[in-house]
């Protein structure tokens, strides 16, 4: 389908974040819907997942575009393809790895606040996005600062 504009329609432009290695794009902010919902579109390399964690706050649903992923939820593992979809409940502990070289991923949070830490924690892109795979783990004072961050506004705790 062809993508016709108007005289008054501009073209949306994506605006990517980079993040970790990878990018992403918000598609709801959480503005956008009240606070209910937050929506993001994940591009990751192997290597840059979150740590187990837990959303005193927030459910993740974790829906997979491309790649392969594997998410664990409160010890269960889910191998997940494209077109399949994860539910990470909030107060469960859960993780999510990467097992192909790199997954597209759209994660849904209810409520949408916590997108604020995906902004919060990325830059925006000048150009096109690329993906870079990490090369070590961040500096121990980067990983203490998220972590204290992450438990002081959003609630969420490493485990």
């Amino acid at each position: 389908m062809e993508n016709i504009q108007t005289e008054n329609q501009a073209a949306v432009v994506p605006t990517f974040r980079s993040y970790y290695g990878g990018y992403f794009e918000i598609l709801i902010s959480p503005e956008e819907s009240a606070g209910n919902l937050g929506m993001v579109d994940m591009r990751l390399p192997k290597g840059s997942e979150p740590p187990p964690h837990i959303h005193l706050h927030e459910d993740e649903t974790f829906y997979i575009l491309e790649g392969e992923v594997v998410v664990t939820v409160a010890g269960k593992q889910t191998y997940l393809k494209a077109g399949q979809a994860a539910f990470g409940p909030k107060g469960l502990e859960h993780a999510f790895e990467v097992l192909t070289p790199e997954a597209r991923i759209i994660i849904t949070i209810t409520p949408g606040d916590f997108v604020n830490f995906f902004k919060e924690f990325s830059a925006p892109v000048e150009g096109a996005p690329q993906i870079t795979p990490p090369q070590g783990p961040p500096p121990a004072e980067a990983i203490e600062y998220m972590a204290a961050r992450l438990k002081s506004r959003y609630n969420v705790m490493f485990v």
